[in-house]
């Protein structure tokens, strides 16, 4: 992974999990959140015929699916320059619209933070 030296620790594991989801599935995009309990959630891109989700939003999906409460922080690897409005608001509908979402290039590069809101 390409460092980014201001990236704290809990934030540089959550840009590793997204990429290694996107790497060992093959898939578009890889996306992880942390909760309030700092529990992470990994996933990738869904695509099948009847079921179409993004990285980002099927990683909020686990965490509320296992009982989280809140989030603190998401990260998605993707081709793509930001994280589209339906990702940052099932990040902002768990987490708040303040809760960062980080962009990362494949190469875990971080391209940019922005808040869910």
């Amino acid at each position: 992974m390409t460092e980014t030296p201001d990236l704290a620790p809990e934030d540089r594991k959550i840009v590793t999990l997204a990429r290694s989801a996107r790497a060992r599935n093959g898939v578009p995009e890889g996306a992880a959140v942390r909760d309030e309990t700092g529990r992470t959630y990994v996933a990738g891109t869904v695509a099948l015929d009847s079921l179409k989700l993004s990285a980002l939003r099927t990683a909020v999906a686990m965490a509320v699916a296992s009982g989280a409460k809140s989030l603190e922080a998401a990260a998605v690897v993707t081709e793509s320059d930001s994280a589209s409005e339906e990702d940052r608001a099932a990040v902002r509908d768990l987490g708040g619209p303040e809760t960062p979402v980080l962009v990362a290039a494949p190469d875990g590069t971080v391209r940019g933070t922005t808040s869910a809101g």
